[in-house]
């Protein structure tokens, strides 16, 4: 025979035993996800081989000990609603506030470990709002725990803290005819550091990061590189609010987690009659000139967001992102009908699924169930658009009814948990 068509048939024997070992792995897989149990999968587990999603031989355990630091108006409370569903899966303890807290870790205080109700230490999974306090974290986390957060776009940001807290912070307040061009016009007229609630009229990234909310960097500069750098220490990924979904495939694949385990549901959202529907270019330069030090901060988390996608692979990351998006969408349909749409709490039926309204200007939106469902699928559901009171109550007096005795999750000493930003290698590359 002759030797080119020697090496052809070797070639199609090759290629007949790659088809066969596929078709084996893809038999094994959907034999897993038949049985799962009574676990919900609304995604299949079998990536495309373009796409890995993990490089580690052989695989990471999937990670259990989070800490989220939920900072305001950032789509923090999906996050929240993801990280309780994934505690709740695993059987994992959720750290959770005294009640003389309320439904947050007594901000606008510091945080501390006394702010944690007993029936929530120790603690897996950390997610509700608090004023980061390295130190007292530290005292309250197991060994190993990874720290992430969120940051939004400081205008837009802005605009919905306006919106949000205009009946709570007085700075908002003292404002004719709740105008934010009327605030940012002249905000020094309106606003007085130190004064309750403060916070959200100002730099309110900053203070939920345990920054100096007063601080202007185009006085001190240093102060803003030192904020990061305390940021890029602890925090193993910032995400970024706009690229919500690219952020979650950042997370799942930090934490060795599923796409399943990052499905979600949009929440606490307003309604379109309680927001700008565009923030004009003038105003979006007033907010960040006004808070200039989350713009910084935003600044320098967006580039290395986007560093970080391209050392994942930008292509990989954004069909994962796709795939999650599609997932999602069938996730939605199946748990509240053919067209799911956001609902004004007054149409919401179902009492658990009820979102806060914080005043009678702000409208916040939500799911609700349709009639006559039962059985897991229904629960698994109803956890999926669950605001954060309702969520927070029922896991304390679900862990309540677990007893005191808590066993501390170990630190996984031969599968180091990820690194902080600041421990990464930096790659000049931008998006």
């Amino acid at each position: 025979m002759p030797p080119i068509l020697q090496r052809l048939q070797q070639a199609t024997k090759m290629m007949s035993r790659r088809k066969i070992l596929l078709l084996v792995l893809g038999c094994s897989t959907i034999s897993l996800l038949i049985h799962q149990g009574a676990q919900l999968s609304w995604y299949p587990k079998l990536f495309p081989l373009s796409c890995p999603p993990l490089r580690e031989s052989p695989p990471r355990p999937k990670h259990m000990t989070v800490a989220f630091l939920k900072t305001h108006k950032t789509a923090g409370t999906t996050v929240q609603n993801i990280l309780f569903r994934f505690a709740e899966r695993h059987n994992l303890t959720v750290a959770l506030p005294h009640p003389s807290c309320e439904h947050q870790f007594c901000y606008p205080r510091n945080f501390s470990a006394n702010f944690v109700h007993p029936a929530t230490r120790p603690p897996h999974v950390l997610a509700s709002h608090l004023r980061f306090d390295r130190a007292e974290l530290a005292r309250l986390m197991p060994p190993g725990t990874v720290y992430v957060t969120i940051l939004r776009e400081p205008a837009a940001m802005f605009e919905s803290l306006f919106s949000y807290y205009n009946q709570y912070c007085p700075a908002f307040r003292r404002v004719p005819n709740a105008s934010l061009e009327a605030f940012l016009r002249a905000p020094e007229a309106y606003y007085r550091a130190g004064e309750h609630f403060a916070m959200f009229a100002h730099n309110t990234l900053a203070y939920d990061l345990g920054g100096d909310n007063e601080r202007n960097p185009s006085d001190d500069a240093a102060y803003l590189a030192g904020l990061i750098r305390q940021v890029e220490e602890v925090f193993s990924l910032v995400m970024i609010a706009e690229y919500f979904d690219e952020s979650l495939v950042l997370l799942r694949r930090l934490l060795a987690w599923d796409l399943d385990d990052v499905l979600y549901a949009k929440l606490n959202a307003r309604a379109a009659s309680s927001r700008l529907a565009a923030i004009p270019a003038a105003l979006a330069r007033a907010a960040r000139t006004w808070n200039a030090l989350d713009a910084g901060l935003y600044d320098h988390f967006n580039a290395t967001f986007w560093r970080r996608v391209a050392r994942a692979g930008r292509a990989c990351v954004e069909r994962e992102a796709r795939e999650l998006r599609a997932a999602r969408e069938r996730l939605l349909r199946r748990c509240f009908g053919a067209e799911p749409v956001l609902r004004p709490a007054a149409q919401i039926r179902t009492k658990q699924l009820q979102p806060w309204q914080p005043s009678r200007k702000v409208d916040i939106m939500g799911y609700d169930l349709p009639s006559g469902g039962a059985g897991s699928a229904t629960e698994a559901c109803l956890k999926l658009a669950m605001p954060e009171v309702q969520y927070s109550n029922y896991l304390l007096r679900k862990q309540k009814r677990r007893g005191t005795a808590r066993v501390r999750p170990e630190p996984v000493l031969d599968n180091p948990p990820p690194r902080p930003i600041r421990a990464l290698p930096r790659v000049p590359q931008g998006p």
